[in-house]
């Protein structure tokens, strides 16, 4: 779905917020009122795509070079030694409203890898399967 929804968080703070640090014709990038760390930015395309899936493929790379300025100017101003750049999409997605987050980070921060825990696989023949069913996915769309 595209366009301005009414009910929509983020198309609301897209049209006037005060955490609003950077704006263009195409994206609205806003402070998290929640942040993980004091700078963390949400980036939002202004037009309403809810997940990457519905985003033209046309909208994706000028997005991102978006999203690319908006992390370098955080990493400066919050004098970071880098950023965190994720999106959710669909699952643990707060708001059906396409975003990126941008943290920025300092070495020894406290942060630890994802949010999430992480486990090695179970063997080799477990990694290769899932490896040859995500490569058949994406062979198969490309076709």
């Amino acid at each position: 779905m595209q366009g301005k929804l009414g009910g929509c968080e983020f198309c609301k703070i897209a049209g006037s917020s005060e955490f609003i640090v950077y704006e263009s014709s195409n994206v609205t990038a806003f402070l998290d009122f929640r942040p993980v760390f004091p700078g963390h930015t949400l980036v939002i395309p202004k037009q309403h795509f809810e997940t990457m899936e519905r985003m033209p493929d046309g909208f994706i790379g000028p997005f991102f070079k978006e999203v690319k300025l908006v992390s370098r100017g955080i990493e400066k101003a919050m004098k970071a030694d880098g950023v965190f750049i994720a999106m959710n999409n669909k699952v643990s997605q707060s708001v059906p409203h396409l975003h990126v987050h941008i943290i920025p980070r300092k070495f020894h921060d406290g942060m630890h890898g994802f949010f999430w825990p992480r486990r090695a696989y179970k063997d080799k023949e477990e990694l290769e399967g899932i490896k040859n069913q995500i490569t058949a996915a994406i062979n198969a769309l490309t076709r």
